[in-house]
């Protein structure tokens, strides 16, 4: 339990009232169509984009989920969190299609690029994860901290795990629905430098509480390690190298979730220049929120704080090694994190629903309308997300775990779907289709074999498939996704170049390949190379 003084409490309704300000403030400029509710008017800077991303990325999983995991296992999760070169990928070889093509959503560019039956076919697959998923774990995750870090067992009777998880919907729901994407974005700019603060004063205490950097690495050992051996039973190399890109490159250049801060952007060059600075925040979580997860092993092995559970690394330093004030900066940067990744969830689940679906059958629906039908599926999602969460607290024990190893089963099919569409037009609408349903139902093969495993018969193939390291399932995935994709389109007939145009990367026409280089200038090239020096240095120094 974390003891508040009077001084953390203000610090706290400070930046709350910071917050109330902002969401007023967006508030004000109301919104005039879906444009401006799901996209913020398309006139987003790359200051807000970068922010916004960064902000939508970092939830109560990495607080406290990326700390543990620091804790019990070291630097083995640090690549998932060393991706910053994918993010520039966005923004370099990507966004440019996204933006220029117009699309409010991920599933319409599949529209556009495949088939109305691969748009709704990803809409469905993206309601389900994110419901399922992303909100409840995300809701679920952050009732247990805040529990664990307020040390309140029950008010009036009632866990308050359940008001803390309720109260945290309820409120980002309210200001989601009223602002759309304004409040979120603008929120998010406010949200990310408290978080990264707070975080970084946890992380140099905790070294000079521990001795120093040396300590820590003499104490963690070969848990200080990037590279493990191939024959690791969770964390072998070749998977880790291979499952964590095609894990990164769906989340990072193919998700709603995070490109739908691309496509508010005011032009190409400021989505680019957004994904640049998103890439450089990127940087920090391994030494914001794995290192400290190390630190609370180091001194859990000192003597100096007791640990019973990884999880609660986060809430244990918060405890222990903050002084007054600072803590009331680290709960409000915690609060941050959670509020920004619940926003963040509701407004592209609502944004999928009305574009996708609604729309879709009602297409002569108007604006005012669609906004409405908007705010409408936005409380939907935060219902389900509540209803969800009895259901999420019987595998509480392995949270982390399973978001990540769903994850792993729902990317291969779609970033196949992505890779192979962007850079060919030889890739037919039927193979499109095909690839992302075969993608997703292999993948729940797996989900449901994992859930029966015990009844499987331990000499029989499919216990083969639930016994194999999942990142080795996740790769072999992509690969036979991708060797299926590639062999229906040579019997399959090929779109249109009217359909294709703009949409590929052979496709591109004078106009928008000027347009693309005419934002690029040096600072560009230059801040892109720094990232991804800086990742390559991470890796040797720690390989």
């Amino acid at each position: 339990m974390i003891h508040f003084s009077t001084l953390d409490w203000a610090v706290l309704a400070g930046f709350m009232l910071l917050l109330v300000a902002v969401v007023v403030r967006s508030l004000r400029e109301k919104e005039a169509d879906t444009s401006d509710y799901f996209l913020a008017g398309r006139n987003a800077g790359w200051l807000v984009i970068g922010s916004s991303i960064f902000a939508s990325n970092i939830g109560s999983e990495h607080l406290v989920g990326l700390s543990g995991a620091g804790m019990q296992t070291g630097m083995a999760m640090a690549h998932w969190e060393l991706q910053s070169w994918i993010i520039l990928l966005l923004g370099w070889l990507f966004a440019p299609f996204y933006w220029s093509s117009k699309v409010y959503t991920m599933p319409e560019y599949m529209e556009r690029r495949y088939s109305s039956s691969s748009r709704t076919f990803l809409s469905f697959i993206s309601l389900v994860s994110y419901v399922l998923t992303k909100v409840s774990v995300t809701v679920y995750a952050g009732g247990v901290v805040l529990k664990t870090v307020l040390g309140i067992e029950s008010i009036w009777g009632i866990d308050f795990f359940w008001i803390a998880a309720v109260g945290l919907v309820v409120v980002t729901g309210i200001y989601t629905v009223l602002g759309g994407m304004k409040a979120i974005m603008w929120t998010s700019v406010l949200q990310t430098p408290v978080l990264i603060i707070g975080s970084l004063v946890i992380l140099v205490v905790g070294l000079d509480k521990v001795g120093g950097f040396a300590e820590l690495e003499r104490i963690n050992g070969e848990k200080m390690h990037l590279i493990r051996s191939a024959s690791d039973p969770d964390f072998p190399w070749p998977g880790v190298i291979f499952g964590s890109f095609i894990i990164g490159f769906w989340y990072w250049c193919t998700d709603q979730y995070i490109v739908q801060r691309v496509l508010s952007a005011k032009g190409i060059q400021a989505a680019r220049r957004g994904t640049i600075f998103a890439g450089y925040l990127k940087l920090l979580p391994v030494f914001i929120f794995l290192f400290p997860g190390m630190i609370a092993y180091a001194l859990h092995q000192q003597g100096q704080i007791q640990i019973e559970s990884a999880d609660q690394a986060f809430a244990a330093l918060v405890s222990e090694l903050l002084p007054s004030g600072i803590k009331g900066i680290v709960i409000a940067g915690l609060l941050a994190a959670l509020m920004s990744s619940l926003a963040s969830l509701f407004n592209s689940s609502a944004t999928l629903f009305t574009i996708d679906f609604y729309k879709k059958f009602k297409p002569d629906a108007s604006e005012t309308k669609l906004l409405s039908v908007g705010r409408q599926a936005t409380i939907a999602v935060v219902l389900l997300g509540i209803v969800w969460i009895p259901v999420m607290q019987m595998v509480s024990d392995v949270l982390y775990e399973y978001l990540q190893l769903v994850q792993a089963l729902i990317a291969p099919g779609i970033a196949v779907v992505f890779l192979l569409g962007v850079f060919s037009k030889r890739i037919t609408p039927a193979a499109g289709l095909i690839g992302l349903v075969s993608g997703f139902v292999l993948g729940m093969l797996r989900l449901v074999l994992t859930i029966f495993k015990d009844q499987l018969d331990p000499d029989g193939w499919l216990y083969s498939l639930v016994a194999m390291n999942w990142l080795y399932y996740c790769s072999l995935l992509f690969i036979v996704i991708c060797v299926l994709v590639i062999v229906v389109s040579l019997f399959t007939k090929v779109a249109s170049d009217e359909q294709l145009q703009g949409l590929t990367y052979g496709s591109i026409s004078a106009e928008q390949r000027a347009e693309i280089r005419a934002g690029i200038d040096k600072w560009d090239v230059i801040h892109t190379l720094v990232i991804v020096g800086i990742t390559a240095a991470i890796y040797i120094r720690f390989w």
